[in-house]
């Protein structure tokens, strides 16, 4: 029906016709597959979610005389310095350990800081102290260095995320008798609450479960500036099992991105804090899905009670955990599910509304001529199994 050059024509124009995913479901609902896609040019999805694999690439400029960083803390979180001189990787989970820090009169808000909440001060314009140690050579005979850097006194300072974009994920139960503090949050002891961590029939991949529509190259919406998809994610699984809609029914693909950040905001990217378990980092992730055929719109039109994910036992300390089954996304979203015939309350910790809100924001950039959608330079892989196949064990079923 359409390629991608013909509607950024459209959008130059603004003349494109753009729609939200919730949108889009509503249409198709009204007036059906094939009517809506005569008429839609591009599909917006979006969330915003906890990205743990994330991290930030810095380039900070030649002191004189010059440094080796071998060391360095920016706020006192350690970032990586083994390559470059005065490059580092900032990453999101990474704690405050400089020395002395954790004695201080606000040690208890220190333990609960990380990279994630440097990268968000950064992104907002705030100074972040930076100490370095360096390996002093010929070329580079500084010793150490201290100073404030701003994300406009830095050079390069740009968001490069291994993985981000879970396709889908687990919901994590504890069944055993103490309190666990896991990556999901708190799991109250004998199914006291369970926790998921993705927003369902609004989510980016599961709008393109075969990822048909984007890859190596594509744009997107990162953190509220404009992004790339650069490679697969790590721990990407396409070769999960798929119900017949094509939704997988656990953890699926995952995409690495990149990003300026000096463009980003930082209402779409924020550091958070899981009690017990450490640092983590919140982002907003758009992709736009362009309506090339009828089957686009087909796949756009899930519903949350058509995706199901499986409900985890964290209380069973292996790598391969029981489960409960599967249960729709429809009934996560209710608030209260029911195990082994008990009703157990359910929290996201993607927001529902912000990750509504990236999609809008990415619907408007378009609408007003400001975002072209890109043509892929290589297709995603689908064929990767890093992961066993029997990931859920025997428990899961399809029936």
């Amino acid at each position: 029906m359409r390629t991608i050059a013909e509607i950024n024509d459209k959008i130059s124009r603004q003349a494109a016709v753009v729609c939200t995913a919730e949108e889009v479901k509503a249409r198709v609902a009204e007036v059906g597959v094939a009517q809506t896609a005569k008429t839609v040019d591009v599909v917006t999805t979006g969330t915003f979610e906890p990205m743990e694999s994330s991290g930030a690439i810095l380039n900070l400029g030649h002191t004189d005389p010059p440094i080796k960083i071998r060391q360095c803390w920016l706020d006192g979180v350690l970032a990586y310095s083994g390559f470059g001189a005065v490059d580092l990787y900032l990453g999101a989970t990474q704690v405050v350990d400089y020395p002395g820090m954790s004695e201080a009169a606000d040690g208890e808000e220190n333990r609960e800081r990380g990279g994630g909440h440097v990268i968000e001060d950064l992104i907002a314009g705030k100074p972040v102290q930076l100490r370095a140690l360096g390996q002093v050579t010929d070329c580079y005979p500084r010793a150490a260095f201290e100073t404030t850097i701003t994300r406009d006194t830095i050079n390069q300072f740009y968001l490069f995320n291994p993985r981000n974009l879970y396709q889908n994920f687990i919901v994590g139960v504890n069944g055993g008798d103490r309190p666990l503090f896991t990556y999901l949050g708190p799991l109250q002891p004998r199914l006291g609450n369970a926790v998921y961590s993705n927003p369902g029939a609004i989510s980016p991949l599961l709008n393109d479960p075969d990822l048909q529509l984007i890859g190596i190259g594509s744009r997107i919406f990162l953190g509220g500036g404009t992004g790339y998809i650069a490679w697969e994610g790590t721990q990407h699984f396409p070769l999960q099992k798929r119900l017949p809609n094509r939704a997988p029914i656990g953890p699926a693909a995952t995409l690495a991105l990149i990003g300026d950040a000096k463009q980003m905001d930082s209402r779409w990217v924020r550091g958070c804090y899981f009690k017990n378990y450490g640092p983590s980092l919140m982002i907003g992730v758009g992709v736009p899905l362009p309506v090339l055929h009828e089957e686009v719109i087909a796949r756009c039109a899930v519903q949350d009670r058509d995706l199901v994910a499986p409900i985890v036992d964290f209380s069973i300390p292996r790598r391969v955990r029981p489960t409960f089954g599967l249960i729709s996304y429809a009934q996560l979203k209710s608030g209260r599910i029911t195990i082994d015939g008990k009703p157990v309350r359910v929290a996201s910790l993607a927001s529902i509304f912000l990750s509504r809100q990236v999609a809008v924001e990415l619907k408007q950039w378009i609408e007003a001529g400001k975002f072209l959608l890109s043509e892929s330079v290589a297709p995603i892989p689908q064929d990767r199994a890093f992961m066993p196949q029997n990931l859920w064990g025997s428990q899961v079923s399809l029936d």
